[in-house]
């Protein structure tokens, strides 16, 4: 295998892999105990659990979508290093704020706060969660354009794809940890660990080398409709950084629609406990770093999105069997959620669990290399605002997605078959993966960027 694990041994990766994997971390337990919690410990209806489902979602993804244009210029202009002790800082207070708001919520269930549970739980507990789920989207989006966007300056051209294979490892890695430990530990011990791991991360982020900006300083544009929509309109110039990005979108639709149905498709539709909905993640996490492990060594440390049409095609055929394999699942007698040991035994348990993890390998195959397209083919200058530009068209597409999904469930359309929603977007990012191809040959022909038209 390509993949330079080297990397890991050098100060000029591993403090910045160290931050991001303990961020990614950080985010999945927090927002995972906070819905398992209220979707199986607070409420009792399946409409009040898939819109806290969808609102915890949105809250997370919506900062991406309003502020990636700030966040793509702060990460060009400036230096990324010292963004990133200020965006680690910030983190601590939200986990701050997130870790009393499960606390409260887990007394206010138990009674211990009689006779004040009803006066805390809504009124307090609940906007402090929210809250903390909307401060970390805004972290991770001031985050997210620098994670990429300074790997060319700290790595050799020929370690970028190896680079950006291990960060986009480490991140599910650090998911797949999240997801577990939210998924089998009490609500409080999580908002202890959050509190904990923040303070960690702000410690593993001082060591990352300085990363000045690769052009001089200006101003920044704060008016965010518009420099949003100049950022993305940037992108077009080169008809391969738009398809890439149009691709990754999609893709991450899909992932979007998958992850609000698993805790409902869980409880539901197989009678499953959270232990389970966390497995189901566990399963998508350690695929998609299978995946975006694997897909470096069939490249070879060659950036090409050559394999990302069938790849994807590839996810949509598991996406349709897991489908398939859900519809069969019989419903338990009287409500009864099996355990994760009941789980395991049920005949049907290896087919579902091999067909999502076949959605995940497939999904990591085919978005690794789009993401080292974005940060290999725009000049240095540009990448962290070419990153931000994809952030803004990602969420925008994931919103949409995830609004379409929970309309159609009010509608009473079965939570089962929401996920072929999945399947046909993976049909619309295969098509424009293969354009993706195509545009990448024609560049390789005529020596330069073909302009998109």
């Amino acid at each position: 295998m390509t993949t330079s694990t080297h990397l890991l041994h050098r100060r000029r990766f591993l403090p910045l892999f160290a931050t991001q994997l303990l961020g990614a971390f950080n985010d999945n337990l927090y927002k995972n105990a906070a819905v398992f919690f209220v979707v199986y410990g607070v409420f009792n209806s399946e409409k009040s659990e898939a819109i806290f489902s969808a609102v915890a979602s949105a809250l997370f993804i919506v900062p991406f979508f309003i502020l990636s244009a700030l966040a793509g210029q702060l990460a060009d202009m400036r230096d990324k290093a010292q963004i990133i002790r200020w965006v680690k800082l910030a983190e601590i207070g939200i986990m701050i704020a997130g870790g009393a708001g499960l606390v409260i919520a887990w007394q206010a269930k138990h009674g211990i706060l009689e006779p004040w549970q009803d006066m805390l739980l809504m009124p307090v507990a609940m906007p402090l969660i929210l809250f903390a789920l909307l401060g970390m989207g805004i972290h991770s989006t001031f985050f997210g354009p620098i994670k990429y966007a300074i790997l060319p300056q700290h790595l050799k051209s020929e370690e970028v794809l190896a680079g950006t294979g291990l960060v986009e490892a480490g991140t599910y890695i650090a998911i797949l940890a999240g997801t577990i430990l939210a998924g089998f530990i009490p609500v409080e011990w999580a908002a202890a660990g959050v509190f904990v791991t923040a303070l960690v991360g702000y410690g593993t982020c001082l060591s990352v080398p300085p990363a000045p900006p690769q052009e001089e300083a200006q101003p920044l544009d704060f008016h965010i409709l518009r420099a949003s929509a100049q950022l993305v309109r940037n992108t077009m110039h080169d008809r391969r950084v738009f398809l890439a990005i149009a691709s990754i979108s999609f893709f991450w639709t899909v992932g979007a629609v998958l992850f609000i149905e698993f805790p409902l498709l869980a409880k539901r539709v197989l009678c499953a406990s959270k232990e389970v909905a966390s497995l189901f993640l566990v399963i998508f996490s350690i695929g998609v770093a299978l995946g975006s492990v694997s897909i470096n060594a069939l490249l070879k440390g060659k950036v090409s999105a050559r394999y990302s049409p069938p790849s994807v095609l590839v996810m949509a055929l598991f996406v349709v069997a897991f489908q398939q394999v859900c519809t069969r699942f019989p419903a338990t007698v009287d409500g009864h959620l099996m355990s994760i040991g009941e789980f395991m035994h049920h005949p049907l348990t290896p087919l579902l669990l091999a067909t999502l993890g076949g959605i995940a390998v497939a999904g990591g195959m085919f978005v690794v290399p789009l993401y080292a397209f974005l940060t290999t083919i725009v000049d240095k200058s540009q990448t962290a605002r070419t990153i931000a530009a994809n952030n803004v068209v990602n969420s925008g597409a994931m919103v949409v997605g995830a609004a379409i999904a929970v309309g159609l469930g009010a509608a009473g359309v079965e939570i089962v078959d929401l996920v072929l929603i999945s399947a046909a977007m993976c049909l619309i990012s295969a098509w424009l993966a293969i354009l993706l191809v195509r545009a990448e040959r024609e560049a390789e022909i005529n020596g330069g960027p073909r302009p998109f038209a």
